[in-house]
């Protein structure tokens, strides 16, 4: 896809979300800042943050090779390039309780209409899945959507799919065999 193409379906995404009652009813949204081959959905951090919506972002922790959610409050000043390359909350961002996250937007290299992802082999997103009480969003382009993603048992399906032209409603449970 072309940066013009990237841009455009990014927009169309976020217009979708907007319009999805499970963004209107969230008091707290966990973002991810994508990096350039994602969806960008971070474009909504400030409608989120303006709308009272408690606006969280990603911090990772050396220590314990994870990452936390935190909330980001300035979305000029708490920002900084975190462990991978990636922006990521700043440490003055107080940590947020998983359980506490009304929406959480996940990226992904690819996903199926059950829900299945493929991530980046780390498996962060997963161990957070296993944990959250909120919706969970897979986020990708169109061309990312597979007929079927394989799974290994520790993977955790997404209750739905954003990509630019549609919503895709999943079941969500752990991938058991």
């Amino acid at each position: 896809m072309t940066e013009a193409e990237r841009a455009e379906g990014s927009a169309r995404a976020r217009t979708l979300l907007e319009q999805q009652p499970v963004w209107m009813e969230a008091k707290s949204v966990l973002f991810y800042a994508p990096l350039p081959e994602e969806v960008d959905v971070w474009g909504l951090a400030r409608k989120a943050a303006g709308a009272g919506k408690t606006v969280g972002l990603p911090r990772f922790n050396k220590e314990g090779n994870h990452y936390s959610a935190c909330a980001v409050t300035d979305l000029e000043v708490d920002l900084k390039r975190g462990q991978f390359g990636i922006i990521e909350a700043g440490d003055s961002c107080s940590e947020v309780a998983l359980n506490r996250l009304d929406l959480i937007l996940v990226p992904g290299l690819a996903f199926d209409s059950q829900g299945r992802r493929l991530g980046r082999g780390k498996g962060y997103y997963d161990q957070w899945l296993t944990t959250v009480r909120g919706k969970t969003c897979g986020v990708a382009y169109d061309e990312q959507i597979e007929h079927e993603i394989p799974v290994e048992p520790h993977d955790i399906l997404v209750d739905c799919i954003l990509t630019p032209t549609r919503w895709i409603s999943c079941s969500r449970r752990a991938v058991m065999e």
